[in-house]
C-alpha cells in the first residue's frame, strides 16, 4: 500500500509540474502575440519637424490669451523678412478681431487652435469636429483665409485624435523646439533654449503673449540669419507631394527607400 501511495504522490507532483509548465508556456505565447500586435500597429503622429534639404525653419505662435506684444512681434518679423504661423483660438479671435486682421494683412499663416481650448483627448468625436468647424469658420470670417493646419491645445493628442483631425482635412502640427516662454522665462533663457540645437526642418513654439518673447525674438532671428536659416511659415516648410510622418513625428518624403 505504501508503494502505491508513493507512486500516486509522484504522479500528482508530475501532473502539477506539467500543468505549471503549460501555464508558463501559454502565457509566454500570449505575451509574444501581444508584443507582435503592438509592434505591428503604427501610431499616427503629428508633424514635429520636417526632414528637408532646404535651409528652412518654421516659427509659430499660439494665441489663446492676451495680445499685449503681438504688434511688436509682427514688426520684428517684418524687420527680418520672416514668416510665421499663428495658431488662433476662436475665443481669442472674437476678443481681438483687429489683431487677427493685422496678422493676416502682414502675410502670415493662420492655423486652427480649437474653439474653446480644451483637451482633445477628453472629447467625443462629435465635439472634436465641432471645435474644428467653429474655429475654421471664425478664421475664415475674420481673414478670408482657409486654414489647413491644426495644433492641439496643450499639445494634447492621441492616435485617434490625429486620424480624426486629418480626416477633416487638416494636418496636425506640434513642435520640435519649445521656447517655454509661457513660463515667463527671461529673454536670455528663451534665446538659449531656441538656438541651442536648432537645425533645418525644426518647428519652434512661441506664444504671442509670452512675457519676454517679443524681447527675445530679434536676437533669435538675427542668429538664424547668421546660420543661413530662412524663417518661414509651417506650410512652406512642409514637404510637397506624397509624404508620411514617422514614429518620431518627422515628416519624410514618401519613396521606395524611405517608406515606413
Amino acid at each position: 500500500m505504501r508503494i502505491l501511495f508513493c507512486s500516486r504522490s509522484k504522479l500528482w507532483q508530475l501532473g502539477a509540474v506539467f500543468l505549471l509548465v503549460c501555464v508558463v508556456v501559454v502565457g509566454a505565447i500570449l505575451a509574444e502575440r501581444k508584443v507582435l500586435a503592438t509592434a505591428g500597429k503604427i501610431e499616427s503622429k503629428p508633424v514635429y519637424e520636417v526632414a528637408t534639404e532646404s535651409n528652412m525653419v518654421a516659427i509659430s505662435f499660439d494665441a489663446s490669451w492676451g495680445a499685449d506684444y503681438t504688434l511688436q512681434l509682427l514688426d520684428t518679423l517684418d524687420a527680418y523678412n520672416a514668416g510665421a504661423t499663428f495658431f488662433l483660438v476662436t475665443l481669442w479671435i472674437e476678443e481681438y478681431p483687429e489683431m487677427v486682421a493685422e496678422i493676416a494683412s502682414r502675410g502670415h499663416e493662420i492655423g486652427l487652435h480649437s474653439t474653446t481650448h480644451p483637451h482633445f483627448t477628453q472629447l467625443t468625436d462629435a465635439e472634436i469636429v465641432k471645435e474644428l468647424e467653429e474655429n475654421y469658420q471664425a478664421v475664415v470670417s475674420a481673414t478670408a483665409a482657409f486654414p489647413t493646419l491644426f495644433r492641439p491645445p496643450f499639445g494634447d493628442y492621441n492616435s485617434h485624435v490625429v486620424e480624426l483631425v486629418r480626416s477633416q482635412g487638416y494636418e496636425v502640427i506640434q513642435w520640435s523646439i519649445d521656447s517655454l516662454d509661457w513660463k515667463d522665462l527671461s529673454a536670455d533663457e528663451i534665446f538659449d533654449r531656441v538656438t541651442k540645437d536648432i537645425h533645418a526642418g525644426d518647428i519652434v513654439l512661441f506664444h504671442n503673449n509670452g512675457l519676454h518673447t517679443a524681447e527675445a525674438l530679434p536676437r533669435i532671428l538675427e542668429y538664424l540669419q547668421q546660420q543661413d536659416l530662412q524663417v518661414v511659415n509651417i506650410s512652406q516648410l512642409l514637404l510637397p507631394g506624397e509624404s508620411y510622418v514617422d514614429a518620431n513625428g518627422v515628416q519624410r518624403q514618401l519613396n521606395s527607400a524611405a517608406s515606413p
